[in-house]
């Protein structure tokens, strides 16, 4: 049986088969190469696919253990999230710009408000993103660190804000890219930027975590949409 109809897209075929399934939050969920067959979508659709849920915070993966299963969702509501919503109506630039305006203040209050743990988890983030394999294990670890930061700042409704414009930027930037099959290059820009950002909060400098967050956002604004 396949989850993909004519109208629905990779997203939809894995939120369908997540709200019918019968599975609970904490459940983890089948291995790729079987998912995709029982999905009726390929590996690299269904990567995309875990990409956009998991920035809705549907479901979350980890490293060497698996994907889980965080939020369940309602059947027949699968094709109506409010983010796909919104990815229909905003513009890659209209992502980055939110990315933008949100960001840097996130960072900010971050380098105040962040306890130990969270620049501890912010320096094996950044580690393991110099040694990802591929893309996809890259941009998870990436969005985590993002939204890391985000969960420092000690704001609940900031932090929700966040999540909300980070699945609408996986949706209309992210999950359209085509990526080659490594990873990043071992001299890949964020990295050096994650390290500025990383560095401003360890300090408690927030006007310099604002400033790194702004620069790396602008930088992988460039890089991603051609912009100058």
């Amino acid at each position: 049986m396949s989850y993909m109809s004519a109208s629905a897209g990779p997203r939809d075929a894995l939120a369908n088969w997540l709200a019918t399934s019968g599975a609970t939050p904490g459940d983890r969920l089948p291995p790729e190469r079987e998912f995709s067959e029982r999905l009726g979508i390929s590996r690299g659709e269904l990567r995309k696919a875990m990409t956009v849920l998991e920035a809705e915070g549907i479901v979350e993966r980890h490293v060497g253990r698996g994907t889980f299963l965080r939020e369940p969702i309602a059947e027949g509501k699968s094709s109506e999230s409010f983010v796909m919503n919104l990815a229909e109506i905003t513009s890659p630039h209209a992502a980055m710009m939110a990315r933008l305006s949100l960001e840097p203040e996130l960072a900010g209050h971050a380098a105040i408000h962040a306890a130990p743990r969270h620049l501890t988890e912010a320096r094996g983030l950044a580690k393991g993103m110099r040694k990802a394999a591929d893309w996809t294990e890259y941009e998870h670890l990436d969005a985590r660190l993002h939204e890391l930061i985000a969960i420092a700042s000690g704001n609940p409704l900031l932090v929700e804000l966040h999540r909300i414009v980070n699945a609408v930027r996986v949706s209309v930037v992210w999950s359209k890219l085509e990526l080659p099959r490594d990873g990043p290059p071992a001299d890949y820009h964020s990295f050096a930027e994650h390290d500025a950002i990383i560095e401003a909060l360890e300090r408690r400098d927030r006007q310099a975590a604002h400033a790194a967050m702004r620069a790396h956002l602008k930088s992988v604004r460039a890089t991603l949409l051609k912009d100058d």
